[in-house]
């Protein structure tokens, strides 16, 4: 079955090259990803239309960043928040609940975990718990207004399916790119 199978060794392999980089270089890596991790997710309230398809991305420079190391990662992660405070503060309910936490926990279990399914389940168990969060317990709409924030059964079960869609979807995206990145790495 697709989902038991192990993913590619890329993650591992690229970490292995990130532990090769002095504790510099993987700072200024790590600042350089929340930079463009800031700017993607900015992107969705700057330029409404074409900004709404870039924001997503903004889950692979946090991916990228957290295979350098957890520590990197979070940093990332902490430093997109901060810029993001003096670049679009409107961002700041759905980025650290959503693509920026899916970017850490992506990062980590790809290199913790192999099979798919363990992956997205983990991913999706927080993706939903980062929903959940700003709906219902800051009544925020990270819907917009086709979604409430009174509790319904039925709009949970979808929120937990559209999380576990989306990581899955992630999943496959985040290991194209870290192919790619794998083979710029170790041709320079």
């Amino acid at each position: 079955m697709y989902f038991i199978r192990s993913i590619s060794s890329s993650p591992n392999d690229i970490h292995q090259i990130f532990l090769r980089w002095s504790p510099l270089r993987q700072t200024l890596f790590g600042a350089l990803m929340a930079s463009l991790a800031a700017i993607l997710q900015a992107a969705g309230g700057l330029m409404p239309g074409i900004g709404m398809f870039l924001s997503p991305f903004t889950t692979l420079p946090i991916l990228v960043s957290t295979l350098v190391s957890i520590r990197t990662g979070i940093l990332t992660y902490i430093l997109t928040i901060l810029l993001l405070l003096l670049m679009e503060p409107s961002e700041l309910f759905i980025f650290p609940f959503t693509t920026g936490l899916l970017g850490v926990g992506l990062g980590w279990t790809c290199r913790i975990l192999h099979r798919r399914l363990e992956i997205i389940l983990v991913n999706g168990l927080l993706l939903f718990t980062g929903i959940c969060i700003p709906l219902y317990v800051l009544g925020f709409p990270v819907f917009g207004p086709a979604v409430t924030s009174s509790f319904n059964g039925l709009i949970l079960v979808m929120i937990f399916g559209f999380s576990l869609l989306y990581c899955w979807l992630w999943l496959e995206l985040g290991l194209f790119f870290l192919r790619k990145i794998e083979i710029i790495l170790k041709s320079g």
